[in-house]
C-alpha cells in the first residue's frame, strides 16, 4: 500500500529533475558552463527559488547530475560504436576508426554536454570523484585494441610511463583488465609464470598508453573543431581525426 503511495510521487519528482536538467541544458548551449542560472529555471518553470532546491541541492548539484549523464551517455554510445564494429570482420585499424568517429559524431550533435565535460572547468566548481571512473568508461572500448599492439620507438617513452602508472595505481590496472581482461594471459601454453605476467604487463602498458594517446588526440581536434578553429579550411573534422587514427595505428603496429 506504501508502495503504491509513493509510485507517484517519485515518477513526479523524477519528471521534475528531468526538465530541470532539460532547461539547465538549453542554457548551457545557449550560454556555456558559466550561464547555469537555477533562479531563470525556477522561473521558466513556475518554481519559487526554494521550491526548486527541493531537486536539486544547488548549482553544484545539478552541475553534478548533468556531467554523470553526460559522460554514462557518451560511454553507452561508444559501447554500442564497439559492438557495432566487432560484429565484422574489420581489422583493429578499422575498429580504431569505428570508435574515433563514434566519439567525434556524440560531440558534433550535441556540443554542449562534450564541453561540460572537456571543455574549460566551470568557476568554482569540482566534479565528484565518481566521474573518474565514467571518464574511463568512455576510453574503456579503446584499450582492447592497443593491447594487441607492438608499440615501436615514437611511443616508448610514454609506454614506459604508462607501465609505471600501472605499478603505482592498482586502479588503472583494474580498468584496464576490465576492458581488456587478455592482457594477463600468457603468450603460449608453455610460458611459464613469470614471462606470462611480464608479458601481459607489456600488453597492459600498450593498452594504457594508446587509449591515452588516443584521448589526447580525439580531445584535440574535436575540441577545435566544435570551437570553429577549422572555418576557412580545406579539411573535414572526420579527415583529421581519421589521420590521427592512422598514425596511432602505425605507431602501435596495429593492422
Amino acid at each position: 500500500m506504501e508502495r503504491t503511495r509513493q509510485g507517484p510521487r517519485s515518477r513526479y519528482r523524477e519528471q521534475t529533475r528531468a526538465e530541470i536538467k532539460d532547461l539547465a541544458l538549453r542554457q548551457l548551449a545557449e550560454g556555456g558552463g558559466t550561464s547555469l542560472a537555477l533562479t531563470r529555471i525556477a522561473k521558466e518553470m513556475g518554481l519559487s527559488g526554494p521550491a526548486l532546491y527541493r531537486y536539486f541541492a544547488g548549482r553544484d548539484d545539478l552541475l553534478n547530475a548533468l556531467i554523470r549523464d553526460a559522460y554514462d551517455d557518451a560511454a553507452a554510445a561508444m559501447a554500442r560504436a564497439a559492438a557495432r564494429s566487432a560484429k565484422g570482420s574489420r581489422g583493429v585499424r578499422a575498429r580504431l576508426h569505428d570508435l574515433a568517429e563514434a566519439y567525434r559524431a556524440w560531440a558534433v550533435a550535441q556540443p554542449h554536454r562534450y564541453l561540460l565535460i572537456q571543455g574549460d572547468p566551470v568557476p568554482g566548481y569540482v566534479a565528484p570523484a565518481d566521474t573518474l571512473e565514467r571518464a574511463r568508461a568512455v576510453l574503456g572500448p579503446f584499450l582492447p585494441h592497443f593491447a594487441t599492439g607492438n608499440p615501436g620507438p615514437a611511443v616508448a617513452a610514454t609506454v614506459a610511463e604508462m607501465t609505471a602508472w600501472l605499478a603505482a595505481d592498482a586502479t588503472v590496472g583494474a580498468w584496464v583488465g576490465r576492458y581488456a581482461p587478455e592482457v594477463d594471459a600468457a603468450p603460449d601454453a608453455g610460458a611459464g609464470e613469470a614471462l606470462g605476467t611480464a608479458a601481459g604487463e607489456a600488453r597492459a602498458a600498450s593498452a594504457l598508453a594508446g587509449a591515452v594517446l588516443a584521448w589526447t588526440q580525439l580531445h584535440g581536434s574535436v575540441s577545435l573543431e566544435l570551437a570553429g578553429q577549422f572555418a576557412g579550411m580545406a579539411h573535414r573534422g572526420s579527415t583529421l581525426l581519421g589521420a590521427h587514427m592512422d598514425l596511432l595505428a602505425d605507431a602501435f603496429g596495429l593492422e
